[in-house]
């Protein structure tokens, strides 16, 4: 698998910010309460970390180490306040119904997570894809967890009627236990596929998201910040490569 396609395929399985990993829950629990928020909001900041993460990794030889992070938010605060304006612009109903939560993907922990494991260390294109995954990931997470909450609470599916009308609506499913009690399902139903595709023989465990700094055992036989190869040959200040004895250094 080429590099863009590992990161796209890393960010909607194997490192789903929401079913794996676990981040950006205040969103997910918030807004998901239809399908239609639930896609707002997964788009919205899909375009800004894929963004952020291209704009970061462009300037990571130029922002200094110490303050890297206020640099971050500089940087993600400008795509969050465009990315603003055009929904006011254009989809009003849509800003209107998420609110608060789209000012606040200033300090999504998934946007501030990515930039500092993944593109403040990686070139601009893998940076971009790895947005672009994440987001994605992020926006089918919102947008399941929306449907079934808008199916079972209110009967519909992006606001068009799908249940019969002698369906009785599970009201709690639109209220805030509601989103716990779908995430949950949904979490356990991605652990059980998980075990399911292990018991197959099917590796189901994650990619690396940054450097490790485990050279010996790393996959990324293309990292520019590898030390070992494969046959333990290190790489010397210079870049020049040299024989480590193993058995000499651990004397």
């Amino acid at each position: 698998m080429n590099k863009a396609g590992e990161r796209l395929y890393n960010g909607l399985v194997k490192e789903n910010p929401t079913f794996v990993l676990m981040l950006g829950m205040c969103p997910t629990l918030a807004v998901t309460t239809s399908a239609m928020n639930g896609l707002g909001m997964g788009l919205t900041t899909m375009v800004v970390l894929a963004l952020s993460n291209l704009i970061i990794s462009l300037l990571r030889n130029i922002i200094p180490n110490r303050v890297r992070i206020p640099a971050f938010i500089v940087i993600i605060a400008s795509f969050v306040t465009a990315v603003q304006l055009l929904l006011e612009a254009y989809i009003p109903a849509l800003n209107k119904s998420l609110g608060v939560y789209i000012p606040l993907i200033v300090v999504n922990c998934i946007i501030l997570g990515r930039a500092e494991s993944y593109a403040y260390s990686n070139p601009a294109i893998p940076s971009l894809f790895d947005g672009i995954g994440m987001g994605l990931g992020f926006t089918f997470a919102l947008t399941c967890i929306g449907a079934v909450r808008e199916l079972l609470g209110a009967g519909e599916l992006f606001g068009m009627g799908i249940l019969p009308d002698s369906f009785v609506p599970i009201r709690i499913f639109g209220q805030a236990p509601g989103a716990f009690f779908v995430l949950a399902g949904l979490v356990a139903l991605q652990n059980y596929i998980k075990n399911v595709r292990k018991k197959a023989g099917k590796s189901y465990e994650k990619i690396g998201s940054g450097c490790s700094e485990d050279c010996m055992n790393c996959s990324e036989k293309g990292c520019t910040k590898r030390f070992y190869d494969e046959n333990g040959t290190g790489k010397s200040a210079n870049g020049a490569m040299d024989v480590l004895d193993l058995d000499k250094e651990d004397r």
